[in-house]
């Protein structure tokens, strides 16, 4: 299984020119092999191949005078440039023909120097590496010191610098776990302990044994800061150099808030994987809410991101995990007697049962049913269910924090 380990760095005045230079080249033979693809298609003619795309916009490119400055950085960049073109043409051809899971993607855009984020990819052809110091060496950029919250578990493959909107520098280092060295470091639970999760807004999740865990709001504590943040940002003439700082006060207060809600979610996630052997959620319809009048709460609460790190996490520590349709009536049914109640509005937060009389609090019913109904698809397959594959998430923590004795393996 591969995964993200990511740490934060930070380069030096002479180092972020570098790195500015090698964000603007990448940028450049992105945007020339996307713009090679458009004249194609508009022509009629097939597109052009990797090969070819590579021998035009790098090596020959090299020797024009208005592109010789892509001799300043790496050529492993400017590759993997050309290989985002072909990975992001490939996703939407996919979309295209339903072979692609989850919503369709579009063509691929231009990018721009202006975006928020920006990237470079070092593979192992690159020849950086870790030094003995515990800085990370980059070719035509320098040794960057880097702040390790701990030790990677394995040789990584290949390793992503990220420049992110709130003008923060990550390293992002891929790395091949071995599943049976990862199914050792947690003690085993017991093989009986499952647990249903009911997601909501009052409370972030309410479990099937009835423990209820706060939602944090993060967005909503931080709101006030972000609106007087963003009061000043409109205030800037465009253009200006107050305009630029107050874009990146506001930047970092919501970087703020996102750090603060994956930490939350890793915490979260991590305790109920090392607990229980098999965990179950409803698949909800996030996108949907998102277009309501709770889309601010629905977006604050990030469910989506909750249930990808369980859905990662079950698979690389062996745990079983079960994702019930969101058609499932788990707000409807009685979970001692079974019986149907119909729809409730949400304001409806306890009910009784007219068939046996029972009195439920809503949400612990819904966790009871919403492990009812997994328990019940699995014994009908008569085998256990099994996660798909995931990609590889950034980072397994949320914490950029770090003691000063650790260092990378």
């Amino acid at each position: 299984m591969q995964l993200r380990y990511a740490f934060r760095v930070y380069p030096e005045p002479g180092q972020r020119i570098a790195l500015a230079r090698a964000f603007g080249c990448a940028r450049v033979v992105f945007n020339d092999a996307v713009r090679a693809r458009e004249d194609a298609r508009a022509a009629g003619k097939p597109f052009p191949t990797a090969a070819a795309l590579s021998q035009q916009l790098i090596t020959r490119a090299k020797n024009r005078p208005e592109r010789s400055w892509l001799a300043d950085v790496s050529s492993v960049v400017l590759q993997q440039a050309l290989r985002d073109v072909e990975a992001a043409y490939r996703n939407f051809f996919a979309s295209l023909k339903g072979e692609r899971k989850g919503r369709k993607v579009g063509a691929p855009r231009f990018r721009s120097r202006k975006d928020g984020r920006q990237s470079i990819r070092f593979t192992a052809n690159a020849r950086w590496k870790i030094t003995g110091g515990g800085r990370l060496s980059l070719p035509k950029i320098g040794e960057v010191r880097v702040k390790w919250s701990r030790a990677l578990p394995a040789v990584p493959s290949s390793v992503t610098v990220i420049r992110d909107a709130a003008g923060r520098y990550f390293a992002s280092f891929v790395i091949d776990t071995d599943p049976d060295t990862d199914r050792t470091r947690w003690d085993t639970p017991d093989p009986d302990s499952a647990i249903g999760i009911d997601l909501g807004l009052t409370h972030f999740a309410v479990l099937s044994d009835g423990t209820k865990i706060d939602s944090p709001r993060f967005l909503r504590r931080a709101e006030k800061k972000l609106k007087k943040a963003q009061r000043e940002l409109s205030r800037k003439r465009k253009g200006s150099k107050n305009r630029a700082r107050a874009r990146l006060k506001l930047a970092r207060a919501h970087a703020h808030v996102a750090d603060a809600r994956k930490e939350f979610h890793h915490q979260l996630s991590t305790q109920l994987i090392r607990e229980n052997q098999a965990v179950a959620v409803e698949d909800l319809a996030v996108f949907g809410l998102a277009c309501t009048r709770l889309a601010k709460s629905v977006h604050d609460a990030g469910w989506s991101q909750f249930v990808t790190m369980l859905e990662y996490k079950a698979k690389r520590y062996g745990r079983t995990f079960v994702k019930i349709g969101r058609f499932e009536p788990t707000s409807q049914v009685c979970s001692a007697c079974g019986h149907r109640d119909g729809p409730k509005p949400l304001h409806v937060r306890e009910w009784t049962c007219p068939a046996c009389g029972t009195r439920h609090d809503r949400d612990h019913n819904a966790a009871k049913n919403v492990k009812a109904a997994a328990g019940l698809a699995a014994s009908a397959w008569g085998a256990p269910v099994r996660p798909e594959p995931v990609l590889a998430q950034r980072e397994e923590t949320g914490s950029h924090g770090i003691p000063p004795q650790a260092r990378a393996a």
